[in-house]
């Protein structure tokens, strides 16, 4: 496993730094409660691991940390009250905690140490009674919330935690690993505690970087297209179907006085017009180019150029002006020799 980076060290770090201080300064300034009532309980720490650390986890989201803490510390409470015992309440608390969770989908390991907490009160604990629920462990909770979603938009990183969505379907893929496949063997296995969808896309992300790894993180520069028939913007669509015919081509970049690319024209664009149409390129052209940098892997088209659907990728250079293009035809030729064990950069 690799190490942390950066940005996520001092998300962790100074999120929860930030965390705990204002759930315990903002506990502290709610009125209520006896003088000796705790305004931050230890559980918070093990949210804030969660929250700050591994956001993206299913124990991390809004409803299991806000349902899992407050349902957690009144089946503690219950089971203090009714039980009497401290160590009798506290097994059964923590142990009908967790039911109650997994129930409730709401499971957060902080929601034991509520219950556990609870069920084992303090005389502070013991006076406050069931507005314990409230104050502190709901103000500790909320207010904790509230900083790790300021902190993860501030920081660019999306929480609540959403799987990404389903990319479409190619042939290749079909065959492949699926959300609903892993959701089955999650099923068999008796696991839940991760998306499928999250384990698919780790799956395609390791599909890719082994594809890589055999290719020798061959970049596009090596196999893409160097002599590249390009048309400028004001130039006649009976100009782009002259050049697709000698060419044998069937889609052409392009491009503006420095190569930059500013579209692409496809024998689609121009299957309804006249044969001897003037008008410009530009009015037909696609301006949404999907372009790659010539240091770019060729494993990283694979899914551009069968989940996606582009057939022809223009590649630049480092300056951003067109370098080359890659068709399907040169990955598929790439793909062949890889397969067939073959030097690729020979």
């Amino acid at each position: 496993m690799t190490g942390y980076s950066r940005a996520e060290l001092a998300r962790g770090g100074l999120g929860a730094l930030v965390g705990i201080l204002v759930c315990g300064g903002v506990a502290r300034l709610v009125p209520g409660g006896p003088e000796l009532l705790p305004y931050l309980v230890a559980p918070m720490g093990a949210s804030a691991v969660l929250l700050f650390a591994v956001p993206t986890s299913p124990l991390a989201q809004p409803w299991p940390v806000v349902g899992g803490n407050l349902v957690s510390t009144a089946i503690g409470l219950a089971a203090h009250e009714l039980l009497g015992d401290p160590l009798v309440a506290a097994g059964v608390g923590v142990g009908m905690a967790i039911v109650a969770m997994m129930l409730l989908r709401c499971l957060h390991p902080p929601g034991g140490a509520c219950a556990l907490l609870a069920a084992t009160a303090t005389p502070a604990i013991d006076e406050q009674g069931w507005a314990f629920v409230a104050l502190p462990v709901a103000v500790n909770t909320l207010a904790l919330l509230a900083v790790a979603l300021a902190v993860h938009r501030l920081t660019g990183r999306r929480y609540p935690h959403r799987p990404a969505p389903p990319a479409p379907v190619s042939p290749t893929d079909a065959l492949g690993v699926q959300a609903p496949d892993v959701e089955a063997a999650m099923a068999r296995l008796g696991r839940f505690d991760v998306l499928p969808a999250d384990v698919v896309a780790l799956l395609r992300d390791a599909e890719t970087h082994a594809l890589d790894r055999r290719l020798g993180s061959l970049p596009v520069a090596a196999v893409m297209l160097t002599d590249v028939a390009v048309l400028h913007p004001f130039e006649s669509l009976f100009r782009a179907r002259t050049v697709m015919v000698d060419r044998h081509v069937k889609s052409l970049p392009v491009v503006d006085t420095e190569r930059h690319v500013v579209g692409i024209v496809g024998v689609g664009d121009l299957f309804q017009r006249d044969l001897a149409e003037l008008d410009p390129v530009e009015t037909v052209m696609t301006t949404e180019v999907v372009t790659v940098p010539a240091s770019t892997p060729v494993a990283d088209l694979v899914p551009l150029m069968t989940g996606s659907g582009h057939k022809h990728v223009p590649v630049l250079d480092d300056a951003g002006r067109l370098a080359g293009i890659v068709t399907r035809g040169e990955l598929v030729a790439v793909l062949h020799r890889a397969l067939l064990g073959d030097d690729l950069r020979a």
